[in-house]
This record gives C-alpha cells, sequence and structure tokens, in this order.
C-alpha cells in the first residue's frame, strides 16, 4: 500500500469559521472543515470510533484519506493514499476490523489506454488510522462501484466485471480476508452482452446498492426504480418486487423496517441549469406490493444554478451510527444538507439544513454525501473541492434527535 502519515492540514471550527464558510443553515452549525491535504473531492465518508475514512472521487488522484477525529472540532489527516491509474476507489465500508475500499475505472468514459485496477480492496484495521492491506478481489470488467457492508461473512456490492454492459449486484464472500471470493450475482436480463435489452431506448438499467432489512434487500436501479430481492439465502437471491414511479437514476434505497417503510433517492447525475427533477420519496412496504406515499419537500430556489441540484445520499442507519426511522439525512448537492421528519410519512416535513459557501473557483457548492455518528455530529463532504465538513446539530434539532433516536 501506498500510504503513510500525512502531514496534517488546517481544520477550522468556531463561530467566525463556520459565519465564513456557512451560506445558509437552520438546524445545524458548522463545527469543523478540513481540506483533507488539498484533495477536496470527497466522497463517501464513514466515522468508525475516532477514525474517519473519506473515498475521493478521483479528479485530485487521491484514493483514500484516513483522519483521527478523537477532537471532532479539529480532525487531523494522519493517513492519505492515491487511487491507481485509470481508476478511482471512491467507496468506503467498515466493520469487523477491516476497510474496504472499491476499485473503479475512472474516468467513466475514458479511452482504454491502459489496465485499470478493478474489484474490492480489503484493509486491516489493527492500527485504524494506519491501514494494511489484506486481499484484493478481482472482478474484471470496469470494477466496484458501491459496496455495502456492516460486518459478517458477504459484503455485497455493484459492479460491471467482465462481459457485462453495466451495473449489476454481487455478494463477495469475507470469510478469509485475504482472499475474498465471489458468492453471488444477480442482473436484469439483458445487461450482460450476450443478451438483448428489453428495456426502452434512451433509459438504462443498472444496480447502484441495496440496503437489506431482515430477508429483503432493497436495490435502487436507475431507471427500473427500486427492486426487492429475496436474500434469505444470500447466495441465491431472488426478485421479490419491483417498484417504479417517474424520476430516474433510482440511487438509495433506505428501509425503516419497524414502520413498513422505505425512503428512496434518485439521484442528479446531469448538471444544471434546469436538470431534470430528482427528488426523496417515501414508500410503503409493509404489503405485497410497495405503494408510494409521498416526495420529501424539494428545495427550491436551485435549479437556475450551474452544476448538480436534487437528490443524492442518504444516512444509511448503519450499526454504530445514529439510527432513526423517523428522521432522514440527506445531501442534495448544490442545496446542502437536508433534514426530513417522516412523524406523518404522508406528509414529510423539512426540518433543518446546512449549505456551505463553495470553496474558491467552484460556482456552488456540491454536497456529496453525510454520515451521522453515534453522538450525532454529521460528517459531510463535497464532491469537487470542498472536502470534509463537520456539522453540529442545534438545540431544536439535538433534542428531535434524541428523541427520534431508534
Amino acid at each position: 500500500m501506498t500510504a503513510g502519515p500525512a502531514p496534517a492540514a488546517a481544520a477550522g471550527g468556531g463561530a467566525a469559521a463556520a459565519e465564513a464558510r456557512t451560506a445558509s443553515a437552520a438546524g445545524l452549525r458548522l463545527l469543523a472543515h478540513h481540506g483533507l491535504g488539498g484533495h477536496g473531492d470527497g466522497m463517501q465518508v464513514i466515522r468508525h470510533g475516532d477514525a474517519v475514512y473519506v473515498g475521493h472521487t478521483g479528479t485530485t488522484g487521491a484514493g483514500t484519506s484516513v483522519l483521527d477525529a478523537a477532537d471532532p472540532a479539529r480532525p487531523v489527516l494522519v493517513t492519505q493514499w492515491p487511487a491507481p491509474p485509470r481508476s478511482h476507489t471512491h467507496k468506503v465500508q467498515v466493520a469487523d476490523g477491516l476497510l474496504l475500499v472499491n476499485h473503479e475505472k475512472f474516468p467513466y468514459h475514458a479511452p482504454d489506454t491502459g489496465p485499470v485496477s478493478a474489484g474490492l480492496a480489503v484493509y486491516r484495521l489493527d492500527d485504524p488510522l494506519r491501514p494494511a492491506r489484506a486481499g484484493f478481489w478481482q472482478s474484471g470488467g470496469r470494477g466496484v462501484h458501491r459496496v455495502v457492508w456492516t460486518g459478517g461473512r458477504y459484503a455485497h456490492m455493484s459492479a460491471i466485471p467482465g462481459h457485462f454492459r453495466d451495473r449489476i449486484w454481487l455478494v463477495v464472500d469475507l470469510a478469509d480476508p485475504a482472499h475474498p471470493a465471489e458468492a453471488a450475482r444477480w442482473w436484469w436480463p439483458g445487461q450482460r452482452d450476450d443478451e438483448r435489452p428489453g428495456w426502452p431506448a434512451g433509459k438504462r438499467y443498472a444496480a447502484h446498492h441495496a440496503l437489506i432489512a431482515g430477508d429483503r434487500a432493497y436495490l435502487g436501479f436507475d431507471d427500473a426504480g427500486m427492486v426487492v430481492l429475496d436474500v434469505s439465502d444470500m447466495t441465491r437471491p431472488r426478485l421479490a418486487g419491483l417498484a417504479q414511479w417517474d424520476g430516474g437514476s433510482t440511487h438509495t434505497c433506505l428501509p425503516l423496517p419497524g414502520r413498513g417503510l422505505v425512503v428512496a433517492t434518485d439521484e442528479q447525475v446531469r448538471d444544471g441549469p434546469h436538470a431534470p427533477r430528482r427528488a426523496i420519496h417515501v414508500l410503503d412496504v409493509s404489503g405485497a406490493d410497495p405503494v408510494m406515499l409521498a416526495e420529501c419537500p424539494h428545495p427550491g430556489g436551485f435549479d437556475h444554478l450551474p452544476l448538480r441540484f436534487g437528490a443524492h445520499n442518504l444516512h444509511e442507519n448503519q450499526a454504530g451510527s445514529y439510527r432513526s426511522e423517523r428522521l432522514v439525512f440527506a445531501s442534495y448537492f448544490s442545496a446542502g444538507v437536508r433534514v426530513y421528519d417522516l412523524a406523518d410519512p404522508g406528509r414529510p416535513a423539512e426540518v433543518a439544513h446546512w449549505i456551505p459557501r463553495p470553496p474558491p473557483g467552484q460556482p456552488v457548492a456540491q454536497i456529496n454525501d453525510l454520515f451521522v455518528d453515534r453522538g450525532g455530529l454529521i460528517w459531510v463532504t463535497d464532491r469537487i473541492g470542498g472536502g470534509l465538513y463537520v456539522l453540529e446539530p442545534e438545540p431544536p434539532l439535538a433534542a428531535l434527535m434524541a428523541d427520534a433516536r431508534a
């Protein structure tokens, strides 16, 4: 692993820093900011204990960053290593003393000028701030896009392995972390190179990632909507249901199992101004077929701006993080962070938001991902150049979070 201690970058906290970096806020305040050592293209972020792991979009060449968050108001960059040539490693997952990192061709549409690193890297976390490479699963093709792993034997992910035209759903066995092995795969008929696509022209049928509740995996599948898989046997996934709606690029499908709900985002994948609307939906999955209940309030006043405006990621209620079946935390690109109250799932209400001022040379914020830690702090990334932000709930929201904790 080409990793080593990196010099600490400045982190700004306090009222002056918050005012300087905040464009608009209600219910949330900026506690700290970190520039990620000049590599501000943050993508997925997870806090585990006192370590924060950040995958990078790939435009700066950075791959993965690890920060010491023992003092969340002053996070310190400890380790950072680059992405492999012609690939990026923009997703991270942590559990059971392991860090999983995807490897995928990047830029996506770049010509094939040489080999790419495609698959899943496994790191041991004997020292959580200095991961050590333990194993690698070769996917072939264009590699792994998004990984979901909360511990145990099986990780699952979206990937484009060899002989497929777009992302399918895959399960990898981590029983021996030094030698990960494929355990299962599921794809929509027509995705394999030797199959004929059966979906409408101009549509994209591609897996993004699934979140699991019980024996059901809720899988965002781009223009196919939400695919529900029976994973009572993880090595033999079977189609169990489907929900489709006007939208496109379905990304995250977050189950709230105690309430029989799923909250689903449609990812904005086009730059504005006036890109197609991409919002957040609430579905009832308690019956035989999913039923659309409502759409979360869509922020106004952003549609005319450049770059992306619309829904993207949700905080995914992973074990060890803040968990709630009432409050939903979302990233909305130029509209920043949005927090919704689903006390009445048919009428979601926005209860907080935060938008940073864009960094120098960037026309608008591009808030990409967020993670709410056990203590209620929200760790947030900007996909272009903003780096890492740490948000703290103000008293009204903090009280609601305490009441709504699962």
